[in-house]
């Protein structure tokens, strides 16, 4: 599994950057959003990866940050959304905005993002709520300072229970 590449910025595009790794152009699709923040062209940098791998193709995926990538691979876990419409969606909102959209249920917030209708937007607020990497602060605590129950709340939410 290709975890991250490193390498010099060779191209920036709105949904796509390349990047050159000891003369191998590797290139990798990224939410728009992010597109600026991998550098500017010439610059060396670090992009998290996810590999789609298929019969009769390969496509990489590109983040930068793990949180964005986890969250991006949770989307995919929605009946109906793939890697594209994930990217897309992650494109349109970023990873907080979209954890709280889903709290709140926000429902409109999630329709004003291109591509979602309000079918997707509902299955993504009762598939999602309280289950997005960043709803636990996994990013943002040391592990010294979690909280003594987190790990249980963890595990009921991933069984299906509400967060709170």
């Amino acid at each position: 599994m290709i975890n991250a590449i490193s390498g010099i910025l060779s191209h920036k595009a709105s949904d796509a950057i390349r990047v050159d790794n000891n003369g191998i152009e590797w290139e990798l699709s990224v939410p728009a959003r992010s597109v600026d923040s991998f550098g500017r062209i010439g610059e060396t940098t670090r992009v998290l990866c996810w590999l789609l791998h298929r019969e009769d193709q390969m496509h990489l995926y590109g983040f930068p940050s793990e949180t964005e990538r986890s969250v991006f691979i949770q989307l995919m876990s929605v009946d109906g959304i793939g890697p594209k419409q994930a990217v897309k969606i992650l494109g349109g909102i970023g990873a907080s905005e979209l954890e709280r959209a889903l709290e709140l249920e926000d429902l409109a917030r999630l329709e004003a993002v291109p591509g979602l209708g309000k079918k997707t937007a509902q299955k993504l607020v009762f598939s999602l709520k309280g289950k997005l990497p960043s709803a636990f602060g996994e990013s943002s605590r040391p592990e010294q300072q979690k909280h003594p129950f987190e790990d249980i709340v963890r595990a009921l939410c991933d069984l299906g229970y509400d967060r709170r």
